[in-house]
């Protein structure tokens, strides 16, 4: 099968349009489907240690079937919130498909979280139930009121384990899912207050697919590998929904970054699409691949962090394929891309997805989709956007604006539009930090600090670093009598670390007398990211 190319962008544009079926249910519309062929494969997980296992997706529609029975039969009901805090494994992608089947809401969370991260996903989402490893359950100090507990690994006292389900029945009568219902939702951070809800509909799960197609070019004879952690929506995009959606069969793999193990393993599996964050790119393009038979990919992409145009020229003269940028927010779903056939302008994070109306609003207050700058913003409705922040109408409705008689979603970032409707990041609206791939809220790590006796008040900001893209950076003002230092600063590393997950502790930690301030008491980030930069 050909991949798609984007030959006439302009075409494609005028050709597609995103609409949704009146009912989706990932479960059985994708998951059930592809299983109808029962030698199909979906999923083959590898971790560090050599092990593997291979899934069909008739493997995985039987088995999330006896998950959702026993979801079920533990009083689970469609609506209720399940978190599932899963490393790479293929529980994940079996519990998810459970979750879609029953009409429950997954939250997928990371394993690093900590207890009083996971405390504020449950009690903030309502949550019922939670499925997780045997050593995270400790994290769960809500779990006694759960309908259900499911802990993978050895027993645990008030847990049922994850083999309890084998005795479940293999077939389940999939829950009907409205467009507009429910279907997942991710907890990100912003610049101020606690991490929010991110709630998409089942039409969001069915426009996946559309980036699947048009930028990473999937199809069912391809094996896609993304290394996102399993709490973040690029998972969705390029582990999950995108490329099952296209019956593409996906790469897990669970071990540590090893620049040359990533190679061996695209060598290995035969991998023909590859996503990874620029962090981890940066470090691949030092690696020398020439004794390694690579000719199975075809295309590599990046997203969540933007891809330095010499970064993306070393990755192609070391692999000799494509590197494409693409951009989107975990409100938005993939937006903004690069194409395959499509000419690549070194630092774009590319066009607007076909379906997708992206325009900058000047500083004029006029919509614009060429030579301009100022704020990103999508035409609503869009199956792209999101529901709505969970339990918080005044915040969604705070995300749009009514211009030139439409209703726009604001991104919260502002772009540079060339003349060729290219568009190129140029900064965020407000502070949240993207470090690594991950997106870091200032306000969490400047709570984490505050609790700690030597500190009197902090700012916390994202500094410029040439790996990370960004590194979590603290101006402390030390609390009266507390003589700052070296000491003081690794001390107050490692409480951020046990306070909260520990990728977002400040990696540089400056004492200082003063904060900038508003004249209203806030404190002027963009100062010190400025002083600092």
């Amino acid at each position: 099968m050909t991949p798609y190319r984007m030959d006439d962008y302009d075409r494609a544009v005028a050709e597609h349009r995103l609409e949704s079926p009146a009912t989706f249910n990932f479960g059985a519309d994708v998951v059930d489907a592809w299983a109808r062929d029962p030698s199909k494969l979906a999923l083959v997980w590898c971790d560090a240690g050599g092990n593997e296992r291979r899934y069909t997706f008739d493997d995985v529609a039987r088995a999330s079937n006896r998950v959702a029975n026993r979801l079920a039969g533990r009083g689970v009901e469609k609506g209720d919130r399940v978190v599932v805090m899963l490393p790479r494994i293929p529980e994940w992608q079996i519990a998810l498909t459970a979750c879609l089947k029953l009409g429950v809401i997954p939250i997928p969370c990371i394993t690093m979280l900590t207890e009083r991260d996971v405390a504020y996903r449950v009690r903030h989402s309502g949550a019922v139930a939670a499925i997780t490893p045997s050593a995270e359950t400790a994290k769960f100090a809500d779990a006694a009121s759960f309908k259900a507990r499911i802990a993978l690994g050895p027993p645990c006292p008030g847990w049922e384990t994850w083999r309890d389900a084998d005795t479940e029945s293999e077939s389940f009568t999939t829950a009907t899912v409205g467009a507009e219902a429910p279907a997942i939702m991710y907890y990100t951070s912003g610049s101020t207050g606690a991490p929010k809800g991110v709630l998409h509909a089942s039409r969001g799960l069915h426009a996946w697919r559309v980036s699947a197609r048009y930028w990473l070019t999937l199809h069912g004879e391809d094996t896609m590998w993304c290394t996102a952690d399993t709490g973040w929506s690029k998972a969705g995009t390029s582990i999950y929904f995108g490329p099952w959606s296209q019956g593409s069969a996906v790469l897990f793999h669970d071990g540590p970054f090893d620049a040359r193990r990533r190679f061996e393993l695209m060598e290995r599996y035969r991998v023909t699409v590859f996503c990874a964050a620029a962090t981890e790119l940066r470090r691949l393009v030092l690696e020398d691949v020439s004794g390694l038979d690579l000719s199975a990919l075809r295309l590599a992409v990046s997203a969540g962090e933007s891809v330095n145009p010499e970064i993306i020229d070393a990755w192609k003269r070391s692999t000799g394929v494509d590197l494409l940028d693409g951009y989107g927010q975990t409100e938005t779903l993939m937006t903004v891309l690069n194409y395959p056939g499509m000419p690549v302008k070194p630092g774009s994070m590319g066009r607007p997805l076909p379906g997708v109306e992206a325009a900058v609003l000047d500083e004029g207050g006029r919509l614009r989709t060429r030579d301009a700058r100022g704020r990103l913003l999508i035409r609503a409705p869009s199956p792209q956007l999101m529901l709505g922040y969970w339990n918080d109408p005044e915040l969604t409705e705070a995300q749009y604006v009514e211009v030139a008689g439409g209703r726009w979603f604001v991104t919260g970032d502002t772009v540079d539009a060339d003349a060729d409707g290219y568009l190129f990041y140029f900064g965020r609206d407000d502070d949240v930090i993207g470090s690594s791939g991950y997106r870091i809220g200032p306000q969490e790590v400047e709570n984490a600090l505050i609790e700690h006796r030597a500190v009197q008040e902090s700012a916390v900001v994202g500094l410029p670093d040439p790996d990370r893209g960004q590194v979590v950076a603290a101006f402390v003002i030390p609390a009266p009598g507390i003589e700052p230092g070296d000491a003081l600063a690794a001390e107050l590393q490692e409480h951020v670390k046990r306070i909260t997950a520990p990728y977002k502790y400040p990696r540089h930690i400056e004492f200082v007398e003063s904060l900038p301030k508003t004249v209203s008491g806030k404190i002027q980030r963009g100062v010190l990211r400025q002083a600092y930069s």
